[in-house]
């Protein structure tokens, strides 16, 4: 043990992921929520993104896993539809599909709400783990070296020896509870993306896929920088398909039937189309629709004497573009890193701290570049640009290209964009030579000179 008790704000993937990693390493844990959790598979109403479609990459599954064995059999019981990624994902950039071939991988397709309630559920069976929902968090308690505690709306303190904040999005509201102890805040990274994207679940016919070719799920986003769309199939749990249409600046698809069919069919290729002709809609009526105008980073790792008791993780560190998917799988790393620095240093000491701010930064670099590259495709996208960005998105476009005939390219995308891989893996001199040669050979190489990839990768 490395300490008496650990806070965790946020009852989200995030936080319920810390709180069974803490589990181990604290005599006790609680986890504080703002909302009133419910006792299954519903939507929280703090969590509206959790109605729209979400996707667990491989890496986030087996980290999954470390913290709560046996996780992955218990989600395919409850419904979670297991999935090859080079298989049963169709995925279509650039305009063609990947080449397809089996990987021995193994995904799990299920909607945001099962995935909380299952981690609810493994969370509250440990016997040294709280979760308390309808606590509002006020405040931070302590000085501007250690943070010992939190203070709840009505006035309740509760001592800790550390203190998660996995608040989300909300990162002015951390930032003053810093400030109120004379705190450092990070510094910030906005970029301006204006995604929005609407939802709605199908009804899903046993054995049924996208298309005659297969697949379980499906992807297809912009593939150039006059074409801002996106759209993603997933088969969930329940028998139901999630689907999700929508892309970058504004360019959303409609709320009604008959505009979100059209969305559809407007689309390079027809099988999103298809899938929404022949099956019938769970609820009858409009659409769901999300915006989210920015991505964020905060750099944590930036502050000179971060307060010793706090750590931070998720959203509540850096919020992607989640067209890309990479939310909820980082937010898993890094309450799985918090738990390897505990380990390390054997308390929530300002040296854990400052350590653990420092891997996370370093986990967060390169998938933060290459979403940012990813959205820097538009002419539209205000921010800050890394060097080399435009450098970095053609060469995704080769290796975009590249995947519609090579099987060594598509193994290597798949492994870096399920964060099985680094990404650097796709910089090494035989993956770019392979890449540029495989590109030529694509279907579509004439018919598009100025083409983007789907999910950045560098």
């Amino acid at each position: 043990m490395v300490g008496r008790h650990a806070v965790v704000i946020g009852g989200s993937i995030g936080g319920l992921t810390a709180a069974g990693a803490l589990a181990g390493r604290f005599e006790r844990v609680t986890v504080l929520d703002r909302d009133e959790l419910p006792s299954d598979a519903r939507n929280r109403r703090g969590v509206p993104q959790a109605r729209h479609g979400h996707a667990l990459l491989i890496g986030g599954r087996l980290a999954l896993e470390k913290v709560f064995p046996g996780l992955t059999a218990e989600l395919t019981a409850g419904g979670a539809v297991p999935w090859d990624p080079g298989s049963d994902l169709l995925f279509h950039q650039m305009g063609a599909f990947r080449i397809p071939y089996s990987t021995g991988m193994l995904g799990v397709s299920l909607t945001r709400a099962f995935l909380e309630f299952s981690l609810r559920r493994r969370v509250s069976a440990l016997p040294n783990t709280e979760l308390r929902d309808r606590a509002t968090v006020a405040g931070l308690v302590g000085s501007q070296d250690r943070i010992t505690g939190v203070e709840l709306d009505g006035g309740e303190v509760i001592t800790a020896d550390l203190v998660v904040d996995a608040t989300g999005r909300g990162g002015d509201r951390s930032d003053r509870w810093l400030q109120q102890l004379n705190c450092p805040t990070p510094p910030v990274d906005t970029v301006k993306i204006d995604v929005g994207y609407t939802s709605r679940l199908l009804h899903r016919r046993p054995g049924d896929q996208v298309t005659e070719m297969g697949g379980l799920l499906y992807l297809m986003a912009s593939i150039s920088s006059d074409d801002k769309r996106a759209a993603a199939a997933f088969a969930v749990e329940g028998d139901r398909w999630l689907v999700t249409l929508g892309g970058w600046h504004r360019a959303y698809a409609p709320v009604d039937p008959a505009g979100f069919a059209r969305f559809a069919a407007d689309l390079p290729a027809s099988h999103m189309a298809d899938l929404l002709a022949r099956s019938e809609p769970v609820d009858e009526g409009n659409a769901l629709r999300y915006t989210y105008p920015t991505a964020r980073r905060r750099y944590f790792e930036r502050l000179r004497r971060p307060p010793a008791g706090y750590v931070a993780l998720g959203d509540a560190v850096c919020s992607f573009n989640p067209l890309y998917g990479q939310g909820m799988t980082m937010a898993i790393l890094e309450a799985v890193e918090l738990g390897r620095c505990l380990d390390r240093f054997g308390d929530a000491s300002a040296e854990m701290t400052r350590k653990y701010f420092r891997v996370m930064g370093k986990l967060l670099d390169m998938p933060w570049r290459m979403a940012t590259a990813g959205d820097f495709i538009f002419p539209e996208t205000v921010g800050p640009k890394a060097p080399g960005t435009d450098v970095m998105n053609w060469y995704v476009g080769q290796i975009a290209l590249a995947s519609h005939t090579s099987v060594e390219v598509h193994r290597v995308m798949l492994e870096v964009q399920q964060m099985l891989a680094p990404p650097s893996a796709v910089m090494r001199p035989a993956v770019i030579a392979r890449s540029l040669r495989a590109a030529r050979r694509s279907p579509t190489r004439n018919q598009a000179p100025r083409q983007r990839a789907d999910v950045p990768v560098p």
